[in-house]
């Protein structure tokens, strides 16, 4: 006899997804999950009769609708509505204006106009190289503190180990002379406890 069938949902991707199945590891078999989404509080049982009815009308397939909304559950679901908005809308080109007729000047003007902006070049490169000096000493100035930090850090760590492995021994050479002394204790007390019974013997005679 079959086995009842119970409705599935779960959210996947951009989807809502539900589906009419035997069990949970079937649906989760058709979802094509990799892990067990119910454990996860992914997925659920429901009980919503319009979901129940559409999947119990397709049993065994896989059902979308977009995530988040509470529309009805098809085979083939639109994505949702406000995905990718204002992407992939055609750009207008700008129209490029003609370009204005240089006035024509005195070779005079010209050159004084040249000179004017080759200094005014070297100036600004002058100081895109002074910026760039700047940002890099910065940068080494960063890379030497994080350095330092990284040596400070490191010799802590190793100082701790050391520390903790001196300690170590020592609580490891105390234990060892504890057992030794245990070991005797033990020796001594066997050897009285037999002499002792061995007297309590004769005396009971």
């Amino acid at each position: 006899m079959p086995k009842k069938l119970k409705t599935y949902q779960t959210s996947l991707g951009f989807y809502d997804q539900a589906i009419a199945a035997p069990s949970m590891k079937a649906a989760l078999q058709a979802w094509g999950a990799s892990s067990n989404l119910f454990h996860q509080g992914v997925a659920k049982e429901t009980d919503d009769p319009d979901i129940v009815a559409a999947t119990m009308a397709k049993p065994g397939v896989v059902l979308r609708r977009p995530v988040g909304s509470d529309g009805p559950f098809t085979e083939s679901a639109e994505l949702p509505a406000d995905l990718g908005e204002g992407e992939g809308k055609p750009r207008r080109r700008s129209k490029k204006r003609p370009a204005k007729t240089a006035k024509k000047t005195s070779r005079k003007i010209d050159d004084q106009a040249a000179r004017k902006a080759a200094a005014a070049f070297e100036k600004e490169e002058r100081r895109r190289e002074a910026e760039r000096r700047k940002e890099e000493a910065a940068r080494a100035r960063e890379r030497a503190r994080q350095q330092q930090a990284v040596a400070a850090a490191e010799a802590a760590l190793d100082e701790a180990r050391r520390e903790h492995e001196a300690r170590a021994e020592k609580i490891e050479s105390e234990r060892a002379a504890l057992d030794e002394r245990a070991e005797a204790e033990q020796g001594r007390w066997d050897k009285q406890r037999r002499k002792l019974e061995e007297a309590l013997r004769r005396a009971r005679e």
